[in-house]
């Protein structure tokens, strides 16, 4: 089952490097006990239509590639963090300046984070 995340997120990380995403993070939350999700993707972008972008391009390669849509989603009608709800994975596309503001990764810190490079 984990290594069926990890595949996911391989494709969430990849459609996200693949429209420019900056400062590409995944949060494994299941120490935690949030019972939020397992893991966090995080990202962001310089402006609402690449955030857009980002969140589309995300939505079409997990149908493509892995044949899952995106249960709930929010934040597309104004672009400034567009959240998309996989289940286990919950992935966040900020504006940069909104992911400055709300410093997501810091309320867990705890969490064991990787972070991926183009």
């Amino acid at each position: 089952m984990v290594l069926k995340k990890l595949d996911d997120i391989a494709v969430i990380v990849d459609a996200i490097l693949e429209k420019k995403g900056q400062n590409v993070v995944s949060l494994d939350l299941r120490k935690e006990g949030s019972g939020i999700c397992d893991f966090f993707v995080i990202c962001n972008a310089d402006s609402t239509t690449n955030v857009a972008a980002i969140a589309d391009n995300i939505e079409e390669q997990m149908i493509v590639k892995l044949g899952k849509k995106v249960l709930r989603s929010q934040g597309k009608e104004n672009r400034f963090w567009v959240i998309q709800d996989y289940g286990d994975i919950v992935v966040h596309v900020f504006q940069t300046e909104y992911r400055n503001f709300y410093r997501l990764e810091e309320l867990w810190n705890d969490c064991k984070k990787k972070i991926y490079e183009d």
